[in-house]
């Protein structure tokens, strides 16, 4: 184990010790509904100096949800800080991995282990350089594209054949490096804009809760170019 993995342990377990998890673990109780529940993960970095940066368009998205169903981030485990509901009769869980962008897979192996569910009913939510800001792209597989993120989740999976919602922040400016641009904040123009992508990628995992991920694509992928 890296000295890095092991202070990553040790910041884990120091905040399970002032978050409190509902009957003291997350498990599958018997009260909850027995078909497989969806886990919808955001990505992006965890600390106040991330929190409006590019990078971090995933865990807006997942803090927007979470405040439309009125629940909290309010418990540890897997790596990840969780809030969960039931929305039309599903079980859904919201997770943000808690170890840095380029170590999510360790996260999201944890929770598919654990809760067994089927690829088809996990979805994460990431940016996209490669996507113009302002758009997102909803598909049910495809590679990394260079976000590393997706690259370790997919490593840790065995596979790329998840659902996934793509924000779009666009390329940076010039010869701006990307690592660079992305750990940047969302200028004030794109703020203006910032509220109406994030809803509509809330709405669109809904429909994909609700309905299934064909819907949720066929009203939500914007129209302009098919990536």
């Amino acid at each position: 184990m890296t000295n890095k993995e092991t202070n990553l342990d040790k910041i884990f377990d120091s905040l399970k010790s002032f978050l409190p998890e509902r009957d003291s673990e997350i498990s599958r109780s018997s009260d909850e509904n027995s078909s497989d529940p969806y886990i919808i993960v955001g990505l992006g970095n965890p600390g106040k100096e991330f929190r409006m940066n590019r990078h971090n368009i995933g865990f807006m998205v997942l803090d927007a949800i979470a405040d439309e169903f009125g629940i909290s981030f309010s418990r540890v485990k897997f790596k990840a800080v969780f809030a969960d509901t039931n929305f039309r009769g599903n079980k859904v869980i919201l997770a943000k991995p808690q170890t840095y962008m380029n170590l999510s897979g360790q996260s999201v192996g944890s929770l598919l282990k654990f809760y067994k569910v089927p690829l088809n009913n996990l979805m994460v939510v990431y940016d996209d350089i490669d996507i113009p800001f302002g758009e997102i792209r909803i598909r049910p597989k495809g590679g990394p594209g260079g976000q590393k993120g997706v690259a370790s989740i997919i490593k840790r999976l065995g596979t790329d054949e998840f659902p996934r919602i793509r924000v779009g922040i666009g390329r940076p400016p010039g010869r701006q490096d990307a690592s660079s641009y992305v750990l940047e904040d969302f200028s004030e123009d794109e703020m203006i804009e910032l509220n109406e992508v994030i809803d509509r990628s809330t709405s669109a995992i809904k429909a994909y809760i609700e309905r299934d991920l064909n819907f949720s694509m066929n009203q939500y992928n914007t129209a302009s170019g098919n990536r």
